[in-house]
């Protein structure tokens, strides 16, 4: 392996892949290696996407056009957009990714099978944002050109003037989100749509269905009022319907492309599914689920008997905070409209009917946004107004998550609300209820317990429960620090800066060879205080440095790094570090400052450490460069078995604390790439060599005093934290999405092994 693979099929994909292959690209992967129906796929990498910017020169011009645009000026975002978009269109693809696209397109099937090309992107699909709908997505697509052609289309929508906004409101620097692109098999759906594996809202074990005749794109985009069902997964029964009357639907047509039609009268009131139908959907919303062991949003279709599940996403939206003053409405007038209630909340304001996007101009600050359909394009607007109100869509459609996210309270396929309402008219809406007042409401004081619930950006309750195990948290963004605090963890358990460093296109060479060194340790100094600022008190153990040099190779003075064969067993982690003194010593001098200005909660631990020489040498050369070493917390990750196996004398080295990085420990122990389709079924996280080097390690940590803690994903996985903690770990660190049900898992835990002993000892 000499770089970044530009395509990747699905069976070689995990949702760990995200940086490689976007949230889309991910989750697919990760639904095919469970056994969900998934059609056949591949992906164009977002490495390859890099390359593009890279080769073709754009890079730079590219996001010098995007810094510091007002994205609140609609012209000048949207002015900003198009010339972005051009650069990136009427650049000529490099030749090796468009072949290497044409043979993988050859690959899926013979005679030119149609596809779907759906863009992917980095930041998308995540446990706290879903960026819904902000990049395209292609139908119907047939033949060598047109498969290139959609998917140099995807690359240049990742700078839509929706997507550009969003992601500004969102926290998420441009120049860190790049996009991958998914080329699947189209499935000519009879019918489709979406599900949620529990409700949006509260999280009880309700799956919610909703769908409509054609490809799903109707549901999704919100053309149609869709039929809904209701499965309640604890009584195992569909206990709620609404047919809806759906006018038209979303077909192929020809060899390119989509179109709306006019859905024969005696359909249009027909129910789309049959109760074996909604169970059987309900099945597989429930395996995708216990899976990710967070709620799903997942997108299907149904071709004769046969289901087919297109994607599953993390629901962002539960537990989120409203716009609503209150929890509840009082003195309400007469009821206007009913529809369905897409995102909670009580809002009251002037009516503003929005019938193109064009009128997006005229919605202001505390306006009620009317409008025959929500789609992406409004997202602007919502963050603007009070409320919501669409004649058609559903709560599943692409506009309704993000004002979930946004925490814009709304009411979805009312029917007639553009027809009904006239602008100016003041009216308040029960985004729960689904229901539309006539007049202005007052609205009930919320519990404290629920505003203290609604915190913003506190998308997972911080959770009350107390362990003796410390749950802390994985973070890799200064962008989700606030969102990993929400949590209510312990610490963070892992801070990777090299997501940072990455994020500034630029290797750390680069900024000394010209002479920038003081950008870099401001930079990087900003990022990381951000996340300290964000647990103060609490432990933020930071990694140093651990890119390998492939994914250096594609960023500004990428040009000098070594080909290696692997560079996963390469020049890397500490080892690389220890050989580049400059290098290393940029990193210790933003440490030093941050401990300078009294952050002593800050420990730094060192990454791919063989043997106790490399701690030492470390160690000293930060001694050495002003540190006091016997005044901070020095540690290392576990991911080689030759640092488990030498545990104690580390421990002797005088290490502060250790952790074990299970994806690498796995792949060394067993000399396994779980990227590699032909062995990746072979990737056991419990297979008995890998669990006795953490057990035994975890015997002399504590034999010695020192914190031991887990920060691969392992430590994400309910049943490996029980085990974990019956084997005396101190402190585990989880992905942000997992913290509540890990730390569930930790005190159910430590509560039976008290009962056990206690049990053994009466007995």
């Amino acid at each position: 392996m000499t770089e970044m693979p530009n395509i990747l099929w699905l069976e070689a994909i995990s949702k760990d892949d995200i940086p490689l292959v976007g949230g889309k690209g991910a989750s697919l992967g990760e639904m095919a290696s469970v056994g969900l129906p998934v059609p056949k796929a591949f992906v164009v990498t977002a490495q390859a996407f890099r390359k593009f910017l890279v080769q073709t020169g754009l890079e730079d011009s590219l996001f010098d056009l995007l810094t510091d645009v007002d994205v609140e000026n609609s012209e000048e975002l949207e002015d900003v957009s198009r010339n972005v978009k051009n650069l990136v269109l009427d650049a000529k693809m490099p030749d090796d990714i468009r072949e290497e696209i044409i043979q993988a397109y050859g690959k899926m099937g013979p005679d030119n099978m149609v596809v779907a090309v759906r863009s992917s992107a980095t930041a998308e699909d995540l446990p706290d944002a879903s960026f819904a709908g902000q990049q395209e997505t292609y139908l119907n697509i047939r033949g060598d050109a047109a498969v290139v052609e959609a998917v140099q289309m995807c690359w240049a929508s990742l700078y839509g003037a929706r997507a550009i906004y969003y992601r500004a409101k969102q926290g998420f620097d441009d120049r860190t989100v790049n996009i991958a692109v998914v080329v699947q098999q189209l499935i000519r759906s009879e019918k489709s749509g979406v599900m949620f594996s529990s409700h949006p809202v509260t999280g009880e074990p309700l799956t919610i269905i909703e769908g409509s005749w054609g490809l799903g794109e109707a549901v999704v985009s919100g053309s149609v009022s869709p039929d809904k069902y209701v499965y309640d997964r604890r009584l195992k029964k569909v206990f709620d319907r609404m047919i809806s009357k759906k006018e038209y639907m979303i077909v192929p047509v020809g060899d390119h492309g989509t179109e709306l039609v006019e859905i024969p009268k005696d359909r249009q009131d027909e129910p789309i599914l049959s109760d074996a139908e909604v169970e059987g959907l309900a099945a597989f919303a429930e395996i995708s689920e216990e899976h990710y062991n967070v709620p799903q949003d997942i997108e299907w279709a149904i071709v004769g008997s046969t289901i087919y599940i297109l994607q599953s996403r993390p629901i962002t939206t539960i537990g989120m905070s409203t716009k609503a003053k209150g929890a509840g409405s009082q003195s309400t007038g007469a009821v206007l409209l009913e529809g369905n209630g897409a995102s909670p909340g009580v809002a009251s304001g002037p009516v503003i009917i929005v019938h193109d996007i064009k009128d997006l101009g005229k919605v202001k600050e505390g306006d009620i946004l009317v409008t025959k359909m929500t789609n992406p394009d409004m997202v602007p607007a919502m963050r603007k107004v009070a409320g919501i109100v669409t004649d058609e869509g559903g709560m599943t459609c692409h506009a309704a998550i993000v004002s979930r996210e946004l925490g814009t309270p709304a009411v979805v396929g009312t029917n007639k609300a553009t027809k009904t309402l006239k602008d100016g008219d003041i009216i308040t809406l029960d985004g729960e209820k689904g229901i539309v007042y006539e007049g202005a409401a007052s609205v009930a004081a919320a519990p404290a317990a629920v505003m203290a619930a609604a915190a913003p950006g506190a998308a997972i309750a911080a959770a009350p429960i107390i362990t003796a195990t410390s749950i802390k948290v994985n973070v890799s963004l200064a962008e989700a620090a606030a969102r990993a605090a929400a949590t209510g963890a312990d610490g963070v358990g892992l801070l990777r800066i090299e997501h940072m460093i990455l994020g500034m296109n630029k290797t750390p060479g680069w900024y000394i060879s010209q002479n920038k060194e003081e950008e870099f340790i401001t930079e990087l100094y900003n990022g990381i205080k951000v996340v300290l600022d964000a647990f103060p008190g609490k432990p933020v153990w930071v990694r140093t440095l651990d890119a390998p040099t492939d994914e250096f190779r594609n960023m500004l003075g990428g040009e000098s790094e070594p080909i290696e064969h692997n560079p996963m067993l390469g020049w890397r982690g500490i080892r690389r570090d220890l050989q580049s003194p400059d290098q290393f010593r940029m990193q210790i001098e933003v440490f030093k400052r941050l401990w300078d200005r009294g952050y002593d909660n800050l420990g730094l631990m060192f990454p791919l450490v063989g043997h106790p020489d490399e701690f030492l040498k470390a160690k000293a050369l930060i001694a050495g460069w002003g540190v006091d070493v016997d005044a901070v917390e020095l540690g290392i990750m576990v991911e080689i078995p030759s640092s488990a196996i030498l545990i104690e004398d580390f421990c002797k080295a005088g290490i502060s604390f250790a952790s074990f990085g299970t994806n690498d420990l796995i792949q060394y122990t067993l000399a396994i790439d779980r990227n590699n389709e032909l062995v990746s079924s072979m990737y056991r996280p419990k297979h008995p060599a890998v669990l006795k080097l953490i057990r035994d390690a975890i015997a002399v940590c504590r034999q010695y005093g020192v914190e031991c803690s887990i920060c691969g994903q392992a430590g994400s996985d309910p049943k490996m934290v029980e085990w974990l903690i019956e084997n005396g770990i101190t402190s585990v660190s989880a992905n942000i999405d997992a913290i509540q049900k890990i730390r569930e898992t930790a005190a159910r835990t430590e509560k039976r092994m008290i009962l056990d002993a206690v049990r053994l000892k009466n007995a």
